[in-house]
């Protein structure tokens, strides 16, 4: 019966002819303007003691209500989503109201770097809104710029509404590299 079934599709398939397609639609080039190249250049690990190489003269203007993402490629888009709907435990918190913004630049880093060093993955930054600062969310503006230039943060967004709304972001940083060797080795002792 499965011969008589195979004959009968090849009859009524018999003069199909495949179709030539040359309209294929190829994936954009991703052009880098100078700006991406600039941060990229001068995107800096933890691990380097100098904050100085995050610019306090520019950041791209935000507006109070803007919801903050990035996402670096290589992060899981699993991984990300868990992180935007505040799925992670927040373990450590930096709260930058009343800072000046050089002031807070020092206190990231260095909170980013304890955090790192403490094996936090995964923590809540307070900037506010800055509704009433001129020009209207200042500090948010350059936490958004500063947290794409360190290599160490994987993905940051806003954070949901109960740990702040648009006036704080989840950050979830790279596991540093001792971490990284004691969990190779506790992974090679269970496989042994």
């Amino acid at each position: 019966m499965q011969d008589d079934d195979l004959d009968l599709f090849q009859k009524m398939m018999g003069d199909v002819k495949p179709i030539e397609q040359d309209t294929a639609i190829k994936p954009k080039d991703r052009a880098l303007t100078e700006a991406h190249l600039a941060r990229r250049q001068a995107a800096v690990s933890l691990a380097e003691q100098n904050e100085e190489y995050l610019s306090l003269d520019n950041a791209p203007m935000l507006k109070p209500n803007d919801i903050l993402e990035y996402k670096k490629d290589g992060v899981q888009d699993g991984v990300f989503r868990k992180l935007r709907l505040g799925k992670y435990p927040i373990t450590a918190k930096l709260d930058l109201h009343r800072r000046t913004l050089k002031q807070a630049r020092e206190d990231v880093v260095s909170f980013l770097r304890q955090a790192q060093r403490l094996d936090t993955r995964s923590v809540l930054i307070i900037h506010g809104k800055g509704e009433l600062s001129t020009p209207p969310a200042l500090m948010k503006s350059y936490i958004a710029a500063w947290l794409e230039q360190i290599t160490d943060v994987m993905c940051f967004h806003s954070a949901q509404p109960f740990h702040g709304g648009s006036g704080a972001v989840y950050v979830l940083i790279k596991k540093s590299a001792e971490m990284k060797l004691d969990n190779r080795e506790r992974h090679q002792k269970r496989m042994s």
